[in-house]
């Protein structure tokens, strides 16, 4: 026979669970609800059509994970041990079922709801005028490359790879295009659509602006494209969201959204360099 201190000791534990989970919920809804850490404002359309998801997804399951939470609180506090019999009950299969289904139709849903935000980025080509900019990401650096004053990019191998000279991309030095720009920091205009081609020379890097919504994996060995058309200018952080070595948090860049004059000058100032 168990002791009248035990069945006091079950019950005030299964009380103190019961308090966690009701206070578990509450925790993470005001930090949700009061916007503690929030993403900056997207600054582009397929952004936006990101947050509304994002959004409308995180009240769905927000909903759910309340109300389960707090079942659970209520099913440890009312049935917690205070010397009754042990009785069995046995579950609904039906019951099973239905809520089994709900969840499929539910979270399937939501997934051919975000079809559209992410077909923009992946399975839309880009317009015919998009800015072409080579991306070329390696232990720890970015660099973006852009055709030069004839508008072709130059001939380019790895076997002509030269960070020391300033040739990370492996332009051919034979060819006589010699005028793409090279930056470390990727300029674009705004409200100008901008195709991206990514590729790694060394290991998995990871393009992410969290203003774009866009975090992309860039693999070894591929050329990875995506597009996306900025509506603000600014100066946005890009970093490597993938663990890539050693010195992994040093690997960052600036995203900087030029109106398109300023854009057009810091053209000209880059292939006024070239020249020099």
């Amino acid at each position: 026979m168990r002791s009248r201190e035990t069945e006091q000791g079950s019950s005030a534990a299964a009380g103190l669970l019961a308090l966690v989970l009701v206070a578990l919920v509450v925790t993470t809804v005001y930090i949700f609800m009061a916007r503690i850490w929030p993403m900056p404002p997207a600054i582009t359309r397929v952004g936006n059509w990101i947050d509304s998801q994002y959004n409308l997804t995180l009240w769905v399951t927000g909903i759910i994970f309340v109300l389960a939470q707090l079942g659970l609180a209520w099913v440890v506090f009312r049935y917690r041990d205070h010397g009754q019999k042990v009785r069995f009950v046995r579950g609904s299969h039906i019951l099973e079922i239905v809520w089994t289904t709900a969840t499929l139709v539910l979270f399937t849903a939501l997934g051919a709801m975000a079809v559209h935000a992410w077909s923009q980025v992946h399975f839309t080509a880009p317009e015919p005028n998009a800015l072409k900019i080579d991306v070329m990401a390696e232990q720890f650096t970015w660099n973006f490359r852009y055709a030069g004053p004839d508008g072709k990019f130059a001939p380019a191998a790895p076997k002509f790879y030269n960070d020391s000279n300033g040739n990370p991309f492996g332009i051919d030095p034979s060819s006589k295009d010699q005028d793409d720009i090279v930056s470390p920091v990727l300029v674009v205009p705004v409200n100008h659509e901008i195709e991206l081609r990514m590729e790694s020379k060394d290991v998995i890097h990871s393009f992410y602006v969290r203003e774009l919504r866009i975090k992309q994996d860039i693999v070894p060995g591929m050329i990875i494209p995506i597009h996306f058309t900025p509506r603000d200018t600014g100066n946005y952080e890009l970093m490597c969201a993938q663990l890539c070595g050693m010195a992994h948090n040093r690997m960052h860049s600036y995203l900087r959204v030029l109106s398109e004059a300023d854009f057009q000058k810091w053209l000209k100032q880059q292939e006024a360099e070239n020249q020099q």
